[in-house]
């Protein structure tokens, strides 16, 4: 079968001819409908060297995935031929606490999981090829009536990373409060949604791009503005000159990380779920009190229960734009070029 692999750091990736993979006990074999490309697979070509992760190349992209189940090995029950399934993609250890109810993206015994700290795509071979072989079966999801492969891709990482961020603050977000998305690309315009559909809060869109912008709006937002020096007023301003009470930053550069933190209401919550390399020096005076500040990392196996459950009820439309798996490098360069809306699927089939 066809890959889009990962041959190395620092390199760009290669459609290359790999052996289809055959499942063992327990294990199960996807025929993969859609394959997302995700912001972070271009860190993994361009930043990451030799030693920098518990893992390395050479392996096959494709860390949000969904299709049809092809093959099950031995002691798989519950799933058939053909079903459509959706990828759980943090691999953890399925033993520990953490993995024993469900979040396994904190997997605290990386030694004993697949892959320590990653996944398929993630270190192991990922969807961005015609089959994907799944170390378990309680890594995925049965696809709810009406929510097909292409659709419920983006929702197994663009859509549960953000409704992982959003769920932790919803006891800050009811009615009468804001909340603020700062880059409303693949993972933001989906967290704009998130927001409208689980909380009351009035949502503020930031991004440097004037179709994003829009497109947030046109997705729910209530008021959009431009990512620059003056945000953090003009959030103040939209706010009663109280600040947001929850901070959304899926961009993690020094720019938007220092307006999350000046646009930050006191006792709120400062998200941060963009991997741009950003620091944000704290010091008793230099955030508002009692904000808090946090880093997530995806989500948990019941929360993408949700989200899939979300997808099929309409209340998650991720935008998406297909590529054939032999054009898959051309969505990650309209992603670079800031060209895509949303987010690009490669569809091996």
């Amino acid at each position: 079968m066809r890959a889009l692999r990962l041959l190395g750091w620092k390199s760009e990736p290669e459609l290359v001819e790999v052996a289809e993979p055959e499942p063992g006990p327990g294990q199960v074999v996807v025929k993969v409908g859609g394959a997302g490309a995700c912001h972070s697979d271009l860190h993994l070509m361009r930043d990451f060297e030799g030693g920098a992760l518990p893992w390395g190349p050479p392996f096959t992209l494709g860390h949000e995935n969904a299709g049809w189940v092809h093959a099950v090995g031995d002691g798989v029950r519950g799933l058939g031929t053909g079903q459509p399934v959706a990828v759980y993609g943090p691999w953890g250890c399925g033993i520990c606490g953490r993995c024993r109810v469900g979040t396994e993206n904190y997997c605290e015994n990386p030694a004993e999981a697949p892959v320590p700290g990653g996944g398929g795509g993630l270190g192991l071979d990922g969807g961005m090829a015609e089959f994907l072989l799944v170390p378990s079966a309680r890594f995925l999801f049965p696809l709810p009536d009406g929510l097909d492969p292409v659709a419920a891709a983006p929702l197994a990482d663009a859509g549960l990373t953000p409704y992982h961020a959003v769920r932790r603050s919803w006891p800050k977000l009811p009615p009468g409060t804001s909340a603020v998305v700062i880059g409303t690309g693949g993972l933001g315009h989906l967290a704009v949604q998130i927001l409208k559909a689980t909380t009351a809060a009035r949502v503020i869109a930031v991004d440097t791009r004037e179709e994003a912008r829009r497109h947030a709006v046109e997705h729910g937002a209530d008021l959009a503005l431009p990512s620059d020096d003056a945000t953090a007023d003009a959030v103040r301003d939209a706010t009663g000159g109280r600040g947001a009470d929850v901070v959304l930053d899926f961009v993690g550069v020094d720019a938007t990380l220092a307006t999350a933190a000046a646009s930050a209401r006191m006792l709120g919550d400062v998200t941060i779920v963009g991997i741009g390399g950003g620091t944000l020096p704290v010091s008793f005076f230099s955030v508002p009190y009692e904000v808090s500040l946090q880093t997530t990392y995806w989500g948990t196996r019941p929360e993408l229960a949700e989200v899939l459950d979300m997808g099929a009820r309409g209340l998650l439309r991720p935008d998406v734009t297909e590529f054939p798996l032999d054009r898959a490098m051309d969505a990650y360069r309209d992603m670079e070029a800031g060209r895509l809306t949303g987010r690009a699927v490669i569809v091996p089939a």
